[in-house]
């Protein structure tokens, strides 16, 4: 089950790069977020109570909204704003630096991993990769270079916080039964994420389309409810350095539904970044097969 849960996040998540941004067309960033959330969160809460199933309790609502500001508010939110000013595709290829997010967060933490040599020159061979794949852009300057800034700082910090909430999770918030805790991570993240939306005066710019909202919906049910528990249980039951490796297969997958369906322009310098990205990753990978802690 841990790896059927693992194998349903690297395919729906690769999907949802292309829903995020056609949903972007007619919902702002943070209210699409926010709505996706609050209803997965209660459509799952309302599902395991009318299986007789529990909540957390509420002392443990405190862990849970630090989890949520983390892994929602920060990391898919960011993900949400930074595809406002890059492709779909573009996103994807740069959330493949997620695990060495992951894996550096792991190490700064009390008793966590420490890096070696080697694995530092892994790390900085993999954002390596980054400036691959923006320096062309942010070369030719003018607004074309500041929406790639834009969206790829944008992308990164989501990627920290999702490093970091991933980290805290395995620490902090590990019960037996996860759909509980996701149900109320999901709530209070989509409740985040609606404050700032009202903050940001997105309510005035909200409508549906025929198109919008059926992507939202998808987003919604499959991107959130059934992918988030699904990666909540593969996250309790696989080392968190493997259950990162799905950031590996979603940006194939949302670079060919870009292409195919939106039009996205595709350069060579993608898959030379993407393989620089993925080398860094061996290279770390390497440093631990020889006797380094897992991350």
């Amino acid at each position: 089950m841990a790896w059927i849960s693992w194998a349903a996040v690297c395919i729906i998540w690769g999907t949802t790069y292309l829903g995020i941004k056609v949903a972007l067309e007619t919902v702002p960033p943070f209210l699409m977020g926010g709505l996706r959330y609050v209803t997965a969160g209660a459509l799952l809460a309302i599902f395991l109570r009318a299986r007789g199933r529990s909540l957390p309790p509420v002392s443990d609502w405190g862990k849970i909204a630090v989890l949520s500001f983390f892994t929602l508010f920060a990391g898919n939110g960011g993900v949400v704003w930074g595809e406002q000013y890059i492709p779909s595709g573009l996103t994807a290829v740069f959330i493949a630096t997620s695990p060495f997010w992951m894996v550096s967060v792991d190490a700064l933490l009390p008793n966590g991993p420490k890096l070696h040599a080697r694995q530092w020159a892994g790390l900085l061979v993999g954002f390596a990769g980054i400036l691959v794949l923006v320096w062309p852009d942010i070369a030719i300057g003018g607004a074309t270079a500041r929406n790639v800034i834009i969206g790829a700082v944008s992308v990164q910090l989501a990627c920290l916080g999702w490093a970091i909430g991933s980290a805290y999770t395995k620490r902090h918030v590990m019960p037996h039964d996860v759909l509980g805790p996701a149900a109320v991570q999901m709530m209070f993240g989509g409740v985040l994420m609606l404050a700032a939306g009202t903050a940001l005066g997105e309510w005035s710019r909200l409508s549906f389309t025929v198109r919008t909202g059926t992507t939202m919906i998808y987003l919604t049910v499959v991107g959130a409810l059934v992918a988030f528990a699904a990666y909540s249980y593969a996250l309790q039951h696989l080392n968190m350095a493997v259950v990162s490796l799905y950031s590996y297969v979603n940006p194939v997958i949302a670079v060919i539904l870009g292409v195919l369906i939106l039009d996205e322009p595709f350069h060579t310098r993608m898959i030379v970044a993407a393989a620089v990205i993925v080398a860094g990753m061996v290279i770390v990978k390497q440093q631990e097969s020889t006797g380094v802690k897992s991350a």
